[in-house]
């Protein structure tokens, strides 16, 4: 059974973060373990609390990861500070990870900035340099590509700026009313549209979470990154189609998701 890790936050309404990733990999066919960067006290329509581990508890939870089961995929998620994003650069380094996966987690959906400047800084010096691909979604590719994107036109000029910044493929994820749930695939001077129909789910708390993790499950079972990326974009589609009430309804905030175990390819 091929492995993948997730190095990301808690989320304790189990809707985002690694308990969003686990179930996606799970449902993926993979066999999923976690490196808990920060606890969260949160649901699906606001967080009110986070408490980060210490670097040093991070380095021994990927040193323990990867000296007994070394995974075929990363995903990394919320990093909320550099020390953290340096040490979890400095690990996958060592320990030579590949098939990385990077969700730039610092802006929700609903506008709201979930990390601080120090983090996004080091992420950038850290953590995108060594990515396979990065995930965007569109107020996040405003920061790393320091244009506003308003048109397709413009997602493919911002994923080719951040492309050539860091070196790696770039998925820039579409909605956001920009278009109707268009993700661009930037990978080595050439552009691929998956397009798929919007749809009217309001539990979209964690679709962030679930895409990039269903990225890394298919990358780890050796799936390119094309057909990866397409494999994962259906995978979500069909866990938002399912439309699962899980009662009082979600929140707008992109990193974290609901149905991620309820759909399986």
């Amino acid at each position: 059974m091929k492995t993948a890790l997730t190095i990301a936050g808690s989320d304790c309404s189990g809707g985002a973060g690694i308990q969003a990733d686990i179930k996606t990999m799970l449902a993926n066919g993979v066999y999923a373990m976690s490196a808990i960067t920060a606890l969260t006290a949160e649901n699906t329509t606001h967080v009110t609390g986070i408490m980060e581990v210490t670097p040093k508890f991070l380095g021994e939870q990927l040193d323990d990861v990867f000296t007994d089961i070394p995974p075929d995929a990363v995903k990394i998620g919320m990093v909320v500070s550099g020390a953290l994003a340096a040490v979890t650069a400095e690990r996958l380094k060592k320990y030579q990870a590949r098939n990385i996966v990077v969700d730039p987690v610092m802006v929700a959906t609903c506008g709201g900035k979930l990390i601080n400047d120090d983090a996004v800084e080091a992420m950038k010096e850290y953590l995108f340099p060594i990515a396979d691909i990065l995930t965007p979604n569109i107020p996040e590719a405003e920061i790393l590509s320091g244009m506003q994107i308003c048109t397709e036109e413009h997602m493919k000029e911002a994923a080719k700026a951040i492309s050539d910044a860091y070196s790696c493929a770039v998925l820039c994820k579409g909605g956001h009313h920009l278009n109707d749930a268009n993700d661009l695939l930037y990978q080595k001077g050439s552009y691929q549209w998956i397009r798929r129909k919007r749809i009217h789910n309001p539990n979209t708390h964690g679709t962030g979470c679930t895409l990039s993790s269903a990225i890394a499950s298919n990358l780890a079972k050796g799936f390119p990154l094309d057909r990866a990326v397409e494999r994962a974009k259906d995978y979500l589609s069909g866990a938002l189609g399912a439309m699962l009430d899980l009662g009082k309804g979600s929140g707008p905030m992109d990193h974290g998701f609901d149905l991620s175990g309820q759909y399986r390819t």
